[in-house]
Protein backbone atom coordinates (compact mmCIF):
# COMPACT_ATOMS: atom_id res chain seq x y z
CA UNK A 1 0.00 0.00 0.00
CA UNK A 2 1.41 3.39 -0.99
CA UNK A 3 1.87 5.77 1.92
CA UNK A 4 1.99 9.55 2.03
CA UNK A 5 5.32 11.39 2.28
CA UNK A 6 6.53 12.08 5.80
CA UNK A 7 8.91 14.51 7.46
CA UNK A 8 12.26 14.29 9.21
CA UNK A 9 13.48 16.29 12.17
CA UNK A 10 16.69 15.93 14.15
CA UNK A 11 16.74 15.80 17.94
CA UNK A 12 19.93 17.59 18.89
CA UNK A 13 21.50 19.71 21.56
CA UNK A 14 24.36 22.17 21.85
CA UNK A 15 26.54 19.90 23.94
CA UNK A 16 29.93 18.73 22.67
CA UNK A 17 29.57 16.63 19.49
CA UNK A 18 31.33 13.24 19.25
CA UNK A 19 34.82 13.94 20.55
CA UNK A 20 36.39 10.47 20.71
CA UNK A 21 36.63 9.68 17.00
CA UNK A 22 38.24 11.26 13.91
CA UNK A 23 34.76 12.01 12.53
CA UNK A 24 34.34 15.18 14.57
CA UNK A 25 37.49 17.21 14.06
CA UNK A 26 39.02 19.83 16.34
CA UNK A 27 36.45 22.51 15.59
CA UNK A 28 33.63 20.34 16.93
CA UNK A 29 35.32 19.15 20.13
CA UNK A 30 37.22 21.61 22.32
CA UNK A 31 36.20 24.56 20.18
CA UNK A 32 32.65 23.56 19.32
CA UNK A 33 31.45 26.79 20.95
CA UNK A 34 32.11 28.62 17.66
CA UNK A 35 29.07 26.73 16.25
CA UNK A 36 30.95 25.70 13.09
CA UNK A 37 29.98 22.07 13.58
CA UNK A 38 26.31 22.92 14.04
CA UNK A 39 26.29 25.38 11.14
CA UNK A 40 27.64 22.63 8.88
CA UNK A 41 25.06 20.27 10.31
CA UNK A 42 22.00 22.44 9.61
CA UNK A 43 23.20 23.17 6.06
CA UNK A 44 23.39 19.41 5.46
CA UNK A 45 19.99 18.78 7.04
CA UNK A 46 18.40 21.45 4.86
CA UNK A 47 20.04 20.04 1.74
CA UNK A 48 18.53 16.65 2.63
CA UNK A 49 15.00 18.01 3.06
CA UNK A 50 14.66 17.95 6.86
CA UNK A 51 11.88 20.09 8.30
CA UNK A 52 13.75 21.16 11.41
CA UNK A 53 16.49 20.74 13.96
CA UNK A 54 15.01 20.57 17.47
CA UNK A 55 17.50 21.65 20.16
CA UNK A 56 16.80 20.32 23.63
CA UNK A 57 18.29 21.97 26.71
CA UNK A 58 19.21 21.61 30.35
CA UNK A 59 19.98 24.32 32.86
CA UNK A 60 22.33 22.77 35.38
CA UNK A 61 25.42 20.69 36.03
CA UNK A 62 23.91 17.57 37.53
CA UNK A 63 25.60 16.02 40.57
CA UNK A 64 22.87 13.55 41.52
CA UNK A 65 24.51 10.27 40.46
CA UNK A 66 26.92 9.16 43.22
CA UNK A 67 26.59 12.67 44.69
CA UNK A 68 29.11 14.21 42.30
CA UNK A 69 29.28 15.78 38.84
CA UNK A 70 32.13 13.43 37.82
CA UNK A 71 30.24 11.04 35.53
CA UNK A 72 28.06 13.85 34.16
CA UNK A 73 31.09 15.85 33.05
CA UNK A 74 33.10 12.75 32.04
CA UNK A 75 30.57 12.04 29.29
CA UNK A 76 29.58 15.69 28.57
CA UNK A 77 25.91 14.75 28.48
CA UNK A 78 24.18 17.74 30.06
CA UNK A 79 27.10 20.12 30.43
CA UNK A 80 28.75 22.02 28.92
CA UNK A 81 25.75 23.11 26.85
CA UNK A 82 24.98 26.37 25.08
CA UNK A 83 21.71 28.30 25.20
CA UNK A 84 19.57 27.11 22.25
CA UNK A 85 17.49 30.30 22.02
CA UNK A 86 20.59 32.45 21.55
CA UNK A 87 22.27 29.97 19.19
CA UNK A 88 19.14 29.54 17.05
CA UNK A 89 19.66 32.99 15.53
CA UNK A 90 23.08 31.96 14.17
CA UNK A 91 21.78 28.63 12.82
CA UNK A 92 18.80 30.25 11.12
CA UNK A 93 21.14 32.74 9.46
CA UNK A 94 22.98 30.00 7.54
CA UNK A 95 19.78 28.27 6.36
CA UNK A 96 17.00 29.49 4.09
CA UNK A 97 14.13 27.03 4.39
CA UNK A 98 14.53 24.64 7.31
CA UNK A 99 13.24 25.46 10.79
CA UNK A 100 15.07 25.49 14.11
CA UNK A 101 13.12 24.65 17.27
CA UNK A 102 14.69 25.93 20.50
CA UNK A 103 13.82 24.72 23.99
CA UNK A 104 12.79 27.17 26.71
CA UNK A 105 11.20 26.48 30.09
CA UNK A 106 7.87 27.84 31.31
CA UNK A 107 9.11 27.33 34.87
CA UNK A 108 12.04 29.74 34.64
CA UNK A 109 11.24 32.25 31.90
CA UNK A 110 8.76 35.08 32.27
CA UNK A 111 6.10 35.10 29.52
CA UNK A 112 6.99 38.60 28.31
CA UNK A 113 10.69 37.78 27.99
CA UNK A 114 9.99 34.58 26.06
CA UNK A 115 7.30 36.12 23.85
CA UNK A 116 9.66 38.94 22.88
CA UNK A 117 12.68 36.71 22.18
CA UNK A 118 10.71 34.30 20.00
CA UNK A 119 8.89 37.11 18.20
CA UNK A 120 12.31 38.58 17.43
CA UNK A 121 13.57 35.26 16.06
CA UNK A 122 10.33 34.70 14.17
CA UNK A 123 10.77 38.02 12.39
CA UNK A 124 14.51 37.58 11.79
CA UNK A 125 14.03 34.11 10.30
CA UNK A 126 10.93 34.81 8.24
CA UNK A 127 8.86 32.40 10.33
CA UNK A 128 11.28 29.49 10.72
CA UNK A 129 11.72 29.48 14.51
CA UNK A 130 9.93 27.06 16.82
CA UNK A 131 9.58 26.91 20.59
CA UNK A 132 9.91 23.55 22.34
CA UNK A 133 7.80 24.04 25.45
CA UNK A 134 9.15 22.32 28.57
CA UNK A 135 8.23 22.61 32.22
CA UNK A 136 11.69 21.42 33.41
CA UNK A 137 12.25 18.44 35.63
CA UNK A 138 15.32 19.12 37.75
CA UNK A 139 15.60 20.63 41.22
CA UNK A 140 19.25 21.41 40.43
CA UNK A 141 18.01 23.72 37.66
CA UNK A 142 15.47 25.29 40.00
CA UNK A 143 18.26 26.04 42.45
CA UNK A 144 19.99 28.12 39.77
CA UNK A 145 16.87 30.31 39.63
CA UNK A 146 16.44 30.98 43.33
CA UNK A 147 14.16 28.05 44.17
CA UNK A 148 14.84 25.18 46.54
CA UNK A 149 12.97 22.71 44.36
CA UNK A 150 10.54 22.54 41.47
CA UNK A 151 6.79 22.73 41.92
CA UNK A 152 5.18 19.30 41.72
CA UNK A 153 4.54 17.77 38.29
CA UNK A 154 0.90 18.76 37.72
CA UNK A 155 1.37 22.24 39.15
CA UNK A 156 4.14 22.81 36.60
CA UNK A 157 1.55 22.11 33.90
CA UNK A 158 -0.86 24.55 35.58
CA UNK A 159 1.89 27.17 35.33
CA UNK A 160 2.65 26.18 31.73
CA UNK A 161 -1.01 26.49 30.72
CA UNK A 162 -1.24 30.03 32.05
CA UNK A 163 2.18 30.83 30.58
CA UNK A 164 0.99 29.72 27.13
CA UNK A 165 -2.17 31.80 27.51
CA UNK A 166 -0.09 34.90 28.29
CA UNK A 167 2.42 34.51 25.45
CA UNK A 168 -0.40 33.96 22.94
CA UNK A 169 -2.06 37.14 24.16
CA UNK A 170 1.24 38.99 23.86
CA UNK A 171 1.89 37.69 20.33
CA UNK A 172 -1.56 38.98 19.41
CA UNK A 173 -1.19 42.33 21.14
CA UNK A 174 0.91 44.01 18.42
CA UNK A 175 -0.67 43.23 15.06
CA UNK A 176 1.55 42.60 12.05
CA UNK A 177 -0.83 44.96 10.23
CA UNK A 178 0.00 47.73 12.69
CA UNK A 179 3.17 48.55 10.77
CA UNK A 180 2.19 51.22 8.23
CA UNK A 181 5.48 52.97 7.48
CA UNK A 182 3.31 55.60 5.76
CA UNK A 183 5.35 58.67 4.92
CA UNK A 184 2.30 60.57 3.74
CA UNK A 185 0.39 60.24 7.01
CA UNK A 186 3.53 60.30 9.11
CA UNK A 187 2.54 57.12 10.97
CA UNK A 188 4.98 54.24 11.27
CA UNK A 189 2.62 52.12 13.37
CA UNK A 190 -1.11 52.32 14.05
CA UNK A 191 -1.70 52.64 17.79
CA UNK A 192 -5.22 51.21 17.40
CA UNK A 193 -3.65 47.85 16.55
CA UNK A 194 -1.29 47.77 19.54
CA UNK A 195 -3.14 46.98 22.75
CA UNK A 196 -2.30 46.04 26.36
CA UNK A 197 -3.38 42.58 27.48
CA UNK A 198 -3.80 43.39 31.21
CA UNK A 199 -3.26 39.78 32.22
CA UNK A 200 -3.43 39.09 35.93
CA UNK A 201 -3.61 35.40 36.76
CA UNK A 202 -2.60 32.97 39.47
CA UNK A 203 1.06 32.78 38.41
CA UNK A 204 1.75 35.69 36.05
CA UNK A 205 0.97 39.35 35.65
CA UNK A 206 1.72 41.28 32.48
CA UNK A 207 0.35 44.55 31.18
CA UNK A 208 1.56 44.20 27.59
CA UNK A 209 1.45 44.91 24.76
CA UNK A 210 4.51 43.26 23.26
CA UNK A 211 6.77 45.94 21.77
CA UNK A 212 7.07 44.33 18.32
CA UNK A 213 4.86 42.26 16.00
CA UNK A 214 4.94 38.49 16.41
CA UNK A 215 5.98 38.00 12.77
CA UNK A 216 4.91 35.40 10.17
CA UNK A 217 1.91 33.22 11.14
CA UNK A 218 1.43 35.44 14.18
CA UNK A 219 3.60 33.16 16.34
CA UNK A 220 6.46 30.64 16.19
CA UNK A 221 5.83 26.94 15.68
CA UNK A 222 5.07 25.16 18.96
CA UNK A 223 6.70 21.85 19.89
CA UNK A 224 6.05 19.72 22.95
CA UNK A 225 6.76 16.24 24.32
CA UNK A 226 3.66 15.28 26.27
CA UNK A 227 3.83 11.80 27.76
CA UNK A 228 1.73 11.84 30.94
CA UNK A 229 -2.05 12.33 30.62
CA UNK A 230 -1.64 15.97 31.65
CA UNK A 231 1.24 16.39 29.20
CA UNK A 232 -0.75 14.84 26.35
CA UNK A 233 -3.61 17.27 26.94
CA UNK A 234 -1.24 20.22 26.95
CA UNK A 235 0.44 19.07 23.75
CA UNK A 236 -2.84 18.31 21.97
CA UNK A 237 -4.18 21.75 22.87
CA UNK A 238 -1.15 23.75 21.81
CA UNK A 239 1.50 21.98 19.72
CA UNK A 240 2.23 21.91 16.00
CA UNK A 241 4.96 19.29 16.58
CA UNK A 242 4.89 16.56 19.21
CA UNK A 243 7.88 14.31 19.88
CA UNK A 244 7.33 10.99 21.62
CA UNK A 245 9.14 7.79 22.57
CA UNK A 246 6.48 5.08 22.92
CA UNK A 247 7.95 1.58 22.93
CA UNK A 248 7.12 -0.26 19.71
CA UNK A 249 4.88 0.24 16.71
CA UNK A 250 1.62 -0.68 18.47
CA UNK A 251 2.13 1.86 21.25
CA UNK A 252 3.31 4.49 18.74
CA UNK A 253 0.00 4.09 16.93
CA UNK A 254 -1.91 4.29 20.21
CA UNK A 255 -0.06 7.48 21.12
CA UNK A 256 -0.74 9.22 17.80
CA UNK A 257 -4.40 8.15 17.77
CA UNK A 258 -4.80 9.40 21.35
CA UNK A 259 -3.23 12.79 20.58
CA UNK A 260 -5.44 13.25 17.53
CA UNK A 261 -8.56 12.39 19.55
CA UNK A 262 -7.56 14.81 22.31
CA UNK A 263 -6.88 17.55 19.73
CA UNK A 264 -10.40 17.19 18.39
CA UNK A 265 -11.84 17.70 21.88
CA UNK A 266 -9.97 21.02 22.02
CA UNK A 267 -11.56 22.10 18.74
CA UNK A 268 -8.40 21.61 16.72
CA UNK A 269 -7.93 19.93 13.36
CA UNK A 270 -5.91 16.78 14.19
CA UNK A 271 -4.12 17.07 10.83
CA UNK A 272 -2.53 20.32 12.05
CA UNK A 273 -0.54 18.35 14.66
CA UNK A 274 2.47 16.35 13.47
CA UNK A 275 3.64 13.52 15.72
CA UNK A 276 7.33 12.58 15.52
CA UNK A 277 8.38 9.30 17.20
CA UNK A 278 12.06 9.27 18.13
CA UNK A 279 14.34 6.75 16.41
CA UNK A 280 18.07 6.00 16.69
CA UNK A 281 18.99 4.35 13.36
CA UNK A 282 22.20 2.32 13.14
CA UNK A 283 23.35 2.61 9.52
CA UNK A 284 26.06 0.75 7.62
CA UNK A 285 27.17 0.52 4.01
CA UNK A 286 26.33 -3.18 4.18
CA UNK A 287 23.99 -5.21 6.35
CA UNK A 288 26.99 -6.85 8.05
CA UNK A 289 28.57 -3.47 8.81
CA UNK A 290 25.33 -2.15 10.33
CA UNK A 291 24.90 -5.26 12.46
CA UNK A 292 28.51 -5.03 13.62
CA UNK A 293 28.02 -1.38 14.61
CA UNK A 294 24.90 -2.34 16.50
CA UNK A 295 26.69 -5.16 18.34
CA UNK A 296 29.57 -2.82 19.13
CA UNK A 297 27.14 -0.35 20.70
CA UNK A 298 25.68 -3.03 22.97
CA UNK A 299 29.17 -4.28 23.84
CA UNK A 300 30.06 -0.90 25.39
CA UNK A 301 28.26 -1.92 28.57
CA UNK A 302 30.12 0.20 31.10
CA UNK A 303 29.95 3.30 28.91
CA UNK A 304 26.25 2.76 28.14
CA UNK A 305 25.48 2.10 31.81
CA UNK A 306 27.22 5.28 32.97
CA UNK A 307 25.53 7.39 30.29
CA UNK A 308 22.08 6.04 31.18
CA UNK A 309 22.70 6.57 34.89
CA UNK A 310 23.65 10.17 34.11
CA UNK A 311 20.49 10.53 32.02
CA UNK A 312 18.37 9.05 34.81
CA UNK A 313 19.97 11.33 37.39
CA UNK A 314 19.55 14.46 35.25
CA UNK A 315 15.96 13.94 34.09
CA UNK A 316 14.55 12.01 37.07
CA UNK A 317 16.81 13.34 39.83
CA UNK A 318 17.17 9.75 41.01
CA UNK A 319 20.55 8.55 42.25
CA UNK A 320 20.53 4.97 41.04
CA UNK A 321 23.87 4.30 42.75
CA UNK A 322 21.92 3.79 45.99
CA UNK A 323 20.41 0.58 44.55
CA UNK A 324 22.05 -2.77 43.81
CA UNK A 325 22.72 -2.64 40.04
CA UNK A 326 22.40 -6.41 39.85
CA UNK A 327 18.79 -6.30 41.07
CA UNK A 328 15.65 -5.04 39.26
CA UNK A 329 14.69 -1.39 39.69
CA UNK A 330 12.74 -1.03 42.97
CA UNK A 331 8.98 -0.82 42.59
CA UNK A 332 8.53 1.97 45.12
CA UNK A 333 10.71 4.69 43.54
CA UNK A 334 8.97 7.72 42.07
CA UNK A 335 9.97 11.04 40.54
CA UNK A 336 8.82 14.62 40.28
CA UNK A 337 10.62 14.74 36.92
CA UNK A 338 9.65 12.97 33.69
CA UNK A 339 7.00 10.66 35.07
CA UNK A 340 5.96 9.12 31.74
CA UNK A 341 9.59 8.35 30.96
CA UNK A 342 9.99 6.47 34.23
CA UNK A 343 6.91 4.41 33.32
CA UNK A 344 8.40 3.67 29.89
CA UNK A 345 11.72 2.61 31.41
CA UNK A 346 9.99 0.22 33.79
CA UNK A 347 8.25 -1.42 30.85
CA UNK A 348 11.45 -1.65 28.81
CA UNK A 349 13.42 -3.13 31.71
CA UNK A 350 10.75 -5.84 32.08
CA UNK A 351 12.21 -7.31 35.24
CA UNK A 352 15.85 -7.19 34.15
CA UNK A 353 18.49 -5.91 36.52
CA UNK A 354 19.43 -2.24 36.50
CA UNK A 355 22.83 -3.03 34.98
CA UNK A 356 21.46 -5.35 32.30
CA UNK A 357 18.57 -3.10 31.40
CA UNK A 358 20.30 0.25 31.27
CA UNK A 359 23.45 -1.06 29.57
CA UNK A 360 21.30 -2.06 26.62
CA UNK A 361 18.79 0.77 26.56
CA UNK A 362 18.63 3.31 23.72
CA UNK A 363 16.40 6.33 23.41
CA UNK A 364 14.14 5.17 20.59
CA UNK A 365 10.61 4.14 19.72
CA UNK A 366 11.65 1.13 17.63
CA UNK A 367 14.98 -0.36 16.61
CA UNK A 368 16.18 0.31 13.06
CA UNK A 369 19.42 -1.28 11.86
CA UNK A 370 20.68 -1.74 8.29
CA UNK A 371 21.83 -0.13 5.06
CA UNK A 372 20.27 3.16 3.89
CA UNK A 373 17.85 1.16 1.72
CA UNK A 374 16.91 -1.09 4.64
CA UNK A 375 16.42 1.85 7.01
CA UNK A 376 14.20 3.57 4.43
CA UNK A 377 12.13 0.37 4.14
CA UNK A 378 11.82 0.11 7.92
CA UNK A 379 10.64 3.72 8.09
CA UNK A 380 8.12 3.08 5.35
CA UNK A 381 6.79 -0.04 7.08
CA UNK A 382 6.52 1.85 10.38
CA UNK A 383 4.50 4.64 8.79
CA UNK A 384 2.26 2.15 6.99
CA UNK A 385 1.38 0.55 10.33
CA UNK A 386 1.20 3.63 12.53
CA UNK A 387 -0.06 6.26 10.14
CA UNK A 388 2.17 9.12 10.83
CA UNK A 389 3.80 12.40 10.21
CA UNK A 390 7.54 12.02 10.54
CA UNK A 391 10.52 10.77 12.51
CA UNK A 392 12.79 12.58 14.92
CA UNK A 393 16.34 11.30 14.46
CA UNK A 394 18.23 10.86 17.71
CA UNK A 395 21.84 9.99 18.42
CA UNK A 396 24.00 11.51 21.11
CA UNK A 397 26.65 12.68 20.86
CA UNK A 398 26.27 13.79 17.25
CA UNK A 399 29.11 13.22 14.77
CA UNK A 400 29.73 14.28 11.20
CA UNK A 401 29.46 10.60 10.30
CA UNK A 402 26.02 10.15 11.87
CA UNK A 403 24.71 13.28 10.12
CA UNK A 404 26.11 12.17 6.74
CA UNK A 405 24.64 8.67 7.12
CA UNK A 406 21.21 10.28 7.19
CA UNK A 407 21.65 13.24 4.84
CA UNK A 408 23.73 11.44 2.18
CA UNK A 409 22.58 7.88 2.82
CA UNK A 410 18.97 7.46 3.96
CA UNK A 411 17.45 10.78 2.83
CA UNK A 412 18.20 10.32 -0.90
CA UNK A 413 16.62 6.85 -0.80
CA UNK A 414 13.50 8.26 0.82
CA UNK A 415 13.36 11.06 -1.75
CA UNK A 416 13.71 8.59 -4.62
CA UNK A 417 10.74 6.67 -3.20
CA UNK A 418 8.68 9.87 -2.93
CA UNK A 419 8.61 9.67 0.87
CA UNK A 420 10.64 12.79 1.74
CA UNK A 421 10.41 16.33 0.44
CA UNK A 422 12.81 17.42 -2.30
CA UNK A 423 11.91 21.09 -1.94
CA UNK A 424 10.24 23.44 0.51
CA UNK A 425 6.93 24.69 -0.81
CA UNK A 426 6.44 27.43 1.78
CA UNK A 427 8.50 30.03 3.60
CA UNK A 428 7.58 29.25 7.21
CA UNK A 429 8.05 26.21 9.43
CA UNK A 430 4.36 25.94 10.32
CA UNK A 431 3.28 26.08 6.67
CA UNK A 432 5.86 23.50 5.59
CA UNK A 433 4.80 21.16 8.40
CA UNK A 434 1.20 21.38 7.21
CA UNK A 435 1.96 21.23 3.48
CA UNK A 436 1.21 17.48 3.29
Amino acid sequence: MAIDPFRLGWFGNLAAPEWKTPYSGYDSTKNYFNLRFYKDMVRNLERAGFDFLMIEDSLMVSDIYQGTAEIELKHARYAPKMDPVAAAAALLEVTEHMGVIATASTTFYHPYQLARQFATLNNLSGGRIGWNVVTSSEDRAAQNYGMDKLPEHDKRYDIASEFMDVVKKLWGSFSNDAILADAESGYYADFNQVNPIHHEGEYFKSRGPLNLPAGPNGRPAICQAGGSPRGRDFAAANADVILCIPSGIERAKEYRDDIRARAATFGRNPDDIKVFPVIYPIIGRTKAEAEAKNEEWYARKQHNFEVQMTHMAATMELDMSQFDPDQPIPEDISTNGHQSQLVEWRKQLDGRTIREGFSGMRVQTTEMVGTPDAIASQMEEFMEEVGGDGFLIYGQPISRESVAEMTDGVAPVLQKRGLLRTQYSHDTLVENLRSF
